[in-house]
């Protein structure tokens, strides 16, 4: 960790970001693009804290003790501005961007700058990029922009080729496991555990610590996906209710907005504009459109994990296996399906998480992926 950054495990991110605080010069716009979950959040509040701290010497910046610090870290810093993904769509609309344009246009009140972070900035409709056009060619004096993209090819051409550029990338297990048992969250064991887990993304680390229960949920899908390979097509499509409830509960915890600093791998911010809890609603028979497609791809991300590390039992690494605790039903799996058949499949669900992205009907995607599942062949 440098200075009081608290961004792990990314150097060459942290290298950018300290430059810009030393110089206190940084650019106008800039893409933080990563993971979802992998810390861009962290990252865009660490520049931002570093920009604004109150700390006579440069190279101590950001301090994490001075008033300023404390009102970035609490979420309540006047020149800081919060934008995130709301309503059913979960979209950033060009009233939202016109609002935050007008933000960024007054001069600062307490600080050097006026800072603004757009979380999930993929999700920035074509109108709320247009938008930020003038102020991207144009910025206000003492302005910046900081815009966090889980896919940066989501944003139009013209956005980007006016923003300098920061890649965030995944956090090797061991650092995550570390920030664990120092935030309290995790004794050294479990933190081991879910840093595997995690698929190298600290947000998501932090947020399975501090839900333990996501991880039953998550061992119960991967268990039932597992199963399934022996299963005929009725038996799959009679599945796809239950698969969906229990991803449900995992998306609840896990697919929280990138706005949620808290579980982007920040202990405290500021609660974003982000909209709609993912899960239904109490006393619903059917989740709405937009829970059910956040069910559906936290279902994907699941299968994902499963179908990845039965690849490495077939390629007979258990070694590297996530989940220790299934490796047996990875090997009884294993025993009657081949490593193309599985690698056909990953590559199946990179192109339907997309589509159901665009809205497809998520419960048909999930149809889909439960009849193209690797049958497994039973051994005679």
């Amino acid at each position: 960790m440098v200075a009081g950054f608290r961004t792990r495990g990314q150097p060459a991110a942290l290298a950018i970001v300290a430059r810009a605080v030393a110089s206190q010069r940084p650019p106008s716009a800039v893409v933080i693009a990563g993971p979802a979950r992998a810390g861009k959040t962290t990252l865009a509040l660490d520049l931002t804290a570093g920009l604004l701290c109150l700390a006579e010497d440069a190279a101590a910046r950001p301090c994490g003790a001075c008033v300023a610090c404390r009102k970035v870290e609490h979420g309540n810093h006047p020149d800081v501005h919060r934008l995130g993904p709301s309503g059913a769509g979960g979209q950033i609309r060009i009233d939202q961007a016109r609002s935050l344009i007008v933000e960024l246009s007054l001069l600062p009140l307490e600080g050097r700058f006026r800072v603004a972070i757009i979380a999930s900035a993929q999700r920035l409709n074509p109108d709320a990029q247009n938008a930020l056009l003038k102020t991207l060619e144009e910025p206000p004096v003492g302005a910046v922009l900081i815009l966090c993209a889980d896919d940066e090819t989501l944003l139009l051409d013209t956005v980007r080729s006016r923003c300098a550029r920061i890649r965030v990338g995944a956090v090797a297990a061991p650092t995550i496991a570390e920030l664990l048992v120092e935030r309290g969250v995790a004794d050294a064991s479990s933190a081991a555990g879910i840093a595997r887990l995690s698929d190298g993304r600290p947000g998501l680390a932090l947020a399975l610590a501090a839900s333990p229960e996501v991880l039953v949920h998550r061992a119960t899908l991967a268990r039932s996906l597992l199963d399934l390979t022996t299963a005929g097509r009725r038996q799959r499509l009679a599945a796809g209710p239950s698969l969906l409830a229990d991803a449900a509960s995992v998306a609840a915890v896990v697919d929280q907005p990138e706005g949620d600093a808290a579980a982007d791998g920040v202990a405290s911010a500021a609660p974003s504009t982000s909209g709609a809890p993912v899960g239904p609603t109490e006393g619903s028979t059917r989740a709405a459109p937009a829970a059910r497609r956040a069910a559906a791809l936290a279902l994907i991300e699941t299968w994902r994990e499963v179908a990845r590390d039965l690849v490495v039992v077939l390629a007979g690494g258990t070694g590297l296996v996530r989940e220790i605790a299934l490796l047996e039903d990875y090997e009884r799996v294993a025993a009657g399906v081949s490593i193309d058949e599985v690698a056909a499949f990953l590559a199946r669900l990179d192109g339907l998480a997309a589509a159901i992205e665009a809205y497809a009907n998520a419960d048909l995607v999930v149809d889909v992926l439960l009849l193209a599942w690797p049958q497994a062949r039973l051994a005679a």
